[in-house]
């Protein structure tokens, strides 16, 4: 379908006497409906659309509208009103910035702002620690190079004295249009970097960056609890952002070594505790001390198996932000004795002697059910 095959009017939809905002509005209507990209592949909706955009081009305009509504199509053969309806001049780049902005939002529009200064980034910082400090918490001093502001400049990139002025190639709005086929795109303006402006005289600390690479010494607060894999953000600490732009933020990972003697659940502490099989079999009292140096009292009851766990309240990690610690977790494991004396053996031989077979009675049960499994 062509322009010069259908009215203008009839392709958008509106009366002869429409008037210019009608008009406007029905030619959005159709571009939203035709435009290729919300029909891929079909033709007919791209002519239909490049169809509308002629007649608007021309209906837009009280000239060429006139011209149009006396002659018709005719009036703008062989070029009859400069490059015909379906062609784009400097001055329509404006209509059909509003169109783009309503179908794809500002990033196509017209709009005149500058880019915003960039911020500058996120750093990372990993940090190992003992469990002890995790107990404790900790402030702590670390050193890294980070993108400063510039002292001679003090962030602005422009030499001492001078300063800038606005970019002549976008005319101090920060982006350029350029027209691509049937398109018009809109870009940062290549000269400034969307700023707008342009300095005159780079300050030559930094290049007219406004900021310089040094080292800098940060103190990070560890407070107690923290465990393998908590953030600590230190905001405003990362790099610097460029011509005094927001800086970044400092991330802190922190990673807790593993301790040689408590493992670690959450705030709960756990431990394994080998004991003589005669702690066991006649029950003791253990002094267990926890990470922060209190000592806890665990009374190993008599006749304890291997496996049991014994739970002291109170006992483990700082919950981290809060109030109150986790529990210590005591997991026994009972030892057989490997090197016996002479002394010993006999006096375990004399024991033996005596048993009955009640002194163990789950050892005694699974022999019982062995016989009645087997016939004895």
């Amino acid at each position: 379908m062509s322009a010069t095959e259908i009215d203008f009017y009839e392709l958008l939809e509106v009366s002869r006497d429409a008037d210019d905002r009608t008009i406007k509005s029905a030619y959005r209507k159709m571009a939203m409906k035709y435009h290729p990209d919300r029909n891929p592949g079909d033709a007919e909706a791209e002519a239909q659309f490049k169809a509308c955009s002629a007649a608007y081009e021309v209906l837009k305009d009280p000239q060429k509208r006139a011209a149009y509504d006396r002659y018709g199509h005719a009036a703008f053969q062989q070029g009859g009103m400069g490059g015909g309806p379906g062609g784009f001049g400097q001055g329509d780049f404006g209509d059909i910035g509003d169109i783009f902005e309503t179908i794809f939002g500002s990033a196509f529009g017209g709009g005149a702002a500058r880019q915003q200064p960039r911020r500058g980034a996120d750093l990372r910082y990993d940090m190992e620690i003992t469990l002890e400090e995790a107990f404790h918490g900790k402030t702590s001093q670390i050193e890294i190079e980070v993108s400063q502001t510039c002292d001679t400049c003090n962030g602005s990139g422009a030499t001492p004295g001078t300063g800038t002025r606005g970019c002549n190639l976008c005319g101090g709005i920060g982006k350029v249009r350029a027209k691509q086929g049937f398109f018009v795109v809109e870009r940062p303006c290549p000269n400034c970097h969307g700023r707008g402006e342009v300095i005159e005289d780079p300050c030559k600390a930094c290049r007219g960056e406004g900021r310089v690479d040094m080292p800098q010494t940060i103190d990070v607060e560890i407070p107690p609890g923290v465990d393998t894999g908590t953030r600590i953000r230190l905001s405003g600490k990362g790099e610097a952002g460029p011509r005094g732009a927001p800086p970044g933020d400092l991330y802190i990972f922190v990673h807790v070594r593993q301790h040689s003697v408590y493992s670690r659940d959450g705030t709960t502490l756990l431990t394994r505790i080998p004991i003589s099989f005669t702690t066991a079999a006649l029950g003791d009292t253990l002094e267990i001390p926890d990470l922060g140096g209190e000592s806890h009292s665990v009374k190993i009851p008599a006749g304890i198996q291997s496996g049991k766990q014994l739970r002291v309240r109170g006992g483990g990690m700082p919950v981290l932000q809060g109030r109150g610690r986790g529990d210590l977790v005591v997991e026994i494991a009972v030892e057989t004795p490997t090197r016996l004396s002479k002394e010993q053996k006999e006096l375990l031989e004399q024991f033996r002697a005596t048993e009955t077979g009640d002194e163990c009675p789950e050892s005694r049960g699974f022999f019982d059910r062995l016989k009645e499994a087997f016939g004895g």
